[in-house]
């Protein structure tokens, strides 16, 4: 009897690891530690293939498929505002993430190391109908609360964390400012691939460390790539301005909105750059 409840649990393990899996969360987050009660959500996607998943926005895979089909007819579409631009790849058996984000005009394919060491609670709790276990972790500069099944033999979750025996169903930080849960689980009828758009976007290829330097130069000085690129010109009242004029203003607008977004998902980013600066 033992023997065929181990095949059994076996075959389930093989059958719903053969399927390619859509998981849907909804990211809550605040941007501004001085504005808590702003709170910000995107729905985000984690598609899973055997060893291999990707995580990104919704509302950025709309836009970008979107894009895509009218550009083949010769069409030219504005984006579908959306607020998480980075895509997250896991190769997981060779324990490899990756993403994908743009800096500048620059498209940045970024290899990362992401060594979670979680540490299991004997908690229990319910999502979904889900029986979750607890588990915590370090990364990014927080401490993540997570709770996953094993009912779900996949060793993902969403963003860049894995490695739980079972599917992540919710994490969030101690500070509660980042927060997913999972929402839907649906199957694809084949493989899943991000649309690849072609655009003006030069691609490079950086390590986590090239990525965090080019990050942190752009919060710096955010128009240096536009510096002798804006031509004079007039505004829509007709009211002349030179080029240098608009790149004033325009870095004075856009480090602005850099400082309210002073609560990323990775903090030790910016703490980084606080170390930088007193050398």
């Amino acid at each position: 009897m033992k023997l065929y409840l181990s095949l059994l649990c076996i075959l389930c393990f093989a059958l719903f690891c053969a399927q390619n899996k859509e998981f849907t969360y909804e990211y809550q987050f605040i941007s501004d530690s001085a504005d808590r009660g702003n709170i910000s959500t995107e729905i985000m996607i984690l598609n899973f293939d055997q060893d291999k998943s990707y995580y990104y926005s919704l509302k950025k895979y709309i836009s970008d498929s979107t894009i895509n089909a009218e550009s083949k007819k010769g069409l030219m579409v504005m984006p579908i505002l959306y607020n998480i631009a980075e895509i997250d790849i896991k190769d997981l058996k060779n324990n490899k993430v990756s993403f994908e984000t743009i800096i500048a005009f620059s498209k940045y394919q970024v290899s990362q190391k992401v060594d979670l060491k979680w540490n299991l609670s004997n908690e229990f709790d319910e999502i979904l109908n889900y029986k979750v276990q607890k588990a915590t972790t370090e990364f990014g500069g927080r401490t993540w609360v997570a709770w996953f099944a094993k009912d779900i033999p996949i060793q993902d979750g969403p963003y860049k964390f894995h490695g739980l025996p079972g599917l992540i169903l919710k994490i969030e930080d101690t500070t509660l400012s980042h927060k997913l849960v999972l929402k839907g689980i649906k199957n694809r009828t084949a493989a899943f691939q991000y649309p690849s758009r072609k655009d003006d976007f030069g691609e490079i290829k950086v390590d986590y460390s090239g990525f965090v330097k080019a990050y942190l130069q752009n919060r710096a000085d955010p128009v240096a790539h536009l510096i002798g690129r804006i031509p004079d010109q007039r505004d829509s009242e007709g009211n002349f301005k030179t080029g240098e004029q608009i790149i004033r203003e325009s870095k004075k607008m856009m480090l602005e909105k850099i400082s309210k977004d002073n609560n990323i998902i990775e903090i030790d980013i910016l703490k980084k750059r606080g170390k930088s600066k007193k050398k």
